[in-house]
């Protein structure tokens, strides 16, 4: 049985009523995304996490920004246990939960950075699980109506974070060129030196770069923590 909550150095995640629990590769993302807005001194006065789950991406970025961040999630249980992570973080003046469908969703003026962590599956076997399957699969939420509503909600200078298996990516992007989007940066995550990748981060903009590359192992070879990974997360995780 997973745990019904997971304690970072300065939050708490509860997770009980949530089909996604807190895993690594959302770590990974949260951290990575932080550690590029130190990193490039952005300054985003407001952030949009588009499928907050427990809310683990807008904490992480909360911790690393002063921005105010919205949150939104369409399952009714997870918004619930995700507005209640915020209100008992340091965060709470500033981290906000809506509960509503992304698709229809408007708001104005659109938001400086989009950090999404989405259904990952797009033509897998469903696992039965209603809450489950609408969380990992793109029952509601498929990869074009994820960019339309990125397009609709971004600014015009704006950048987004995206996490998405390693073998979904490249068709992403694909479809992200098409609307008008562009990879500026992206992170290729293997879980040890024994596997290929299995993950990516991709940090996306309207404007066309060269695309700066790197990678991360989470264990070597011994089944330790690598120094990169360990790095990344201190931060967040305890252990370190």
């Amino acid at each position: 049985m997973a745990n019904t909550f997971f304690k970072f150095k300065q939050f708490t995640v509860h997770q009980d009523l949530c089909a996604m629990k807190v895993c690594t590769d959302a770590c990974v993302q949260g951290a990575y995304t932080g550690r590029y807005f130190k990193d490039n001194q952005l300054t985003a006065p407001a952030i949009l996490d588009i499928g907050a789950g427990t809310g683990l991406l807008s904490l992480m970025l909360a911790q690393q920004t002063a921005s105010a961040i919205t949150a939104v999630e369409l399952d009714a249980k997870a918004a619930l246990q995700a507005k209640q992570n915020f209100n008992a973080s340091l965060w709470a003046g500033r981290l906000q939960l809506i509960q509503t469908d992304i698709r229809t969703w408007s708001v104005n003026p659109p938001f400086d950075f989009i950090i999404t962590n989405p259904p990952f599956y797009e033509s897998a076997l469903r696992s039965g699980h209603a809450q489950k399957d609408q969380a990992m699969h793109a029952t509601n939420l498929g990869y074009a109506d994820l960019l339309k509503a990125i397009d609709r909600l971004l600014s015009a200078s704006g950048e987004v974070s995206v996490l998405l298996p390693y073998p979904s990516f490249t068709g992403f992007e694909a479809l992200a060129i098409k609307q008008g989007f562009y990879l500026k940066q992206v992170l290729y995550v293997r879980q040890s030196v024994n596997h290929g990748y299995f993950r990516t981060v991709g940090i996306f903009s309207r404007q066309p770069a060269e695309t700066h590359i790197t990678e991360l192992i989470i264990r070597d070879a011994a089944n330790n923590y690598t120094a990169e990974f360990i790095e990344l997360l201190k931060p967040y995780y305890l252990i370190f």
